[in-house]
């Protein structure tokens, strides 16, 4: 993953959440969901091949994402992957606790500050 601004780095298992948030909406291909990540960051995350396709074969092992080979909106065949029943119930727990992480982590850092000041 390229960060356009330089600043982060994300935390590891965050990739997957992106992408399964991404492919929740509807069937998409692999190019597709790195532009939707790219354009819902507001250009901020750029998701590199060598970065996207291994995590999607990897929801795929996991059984999270199912794929399915058809016509692209350009006319190619392209690998269209779809969130299975596993898959929303996964997102939804991690989305929880990916929730429930940031605000720990900003009860923290204000206390942090709160204390030095």
């Amino acid at each position: 993953m390229k960060k356009t601004d330089g600043n982060f780095d994300l935390p590891q298992g965050t990739l997957d959440l992106l992408i399964m948030r991404v492919v929740a909406l509807a069937p998409i291909h692999g190019y597709a969901i790195a532009q939707r990540i790219q354009q819902i960051s507001r250009d901020a995350l750029q998701v590199q091949q060598g970065s996207l396709y291994p995590a999607l074969h990897r929801l795929e092992y996991k059984k999270f994402l199912k794929a399915a080979w058809k016509e692209s909106e350009t006319g190619r065949e392209a690998k269209f992957y779809e969130l299975t029943a596993q898959g929303r119930a996964h997102l939804q727990a991690e989305t929880e606790n990916w929730s429930r992480l940031t605000d720990i982590v900003g009860l923290i850092l204000k206390g942090t500050l709160e204390e030095t000041s």
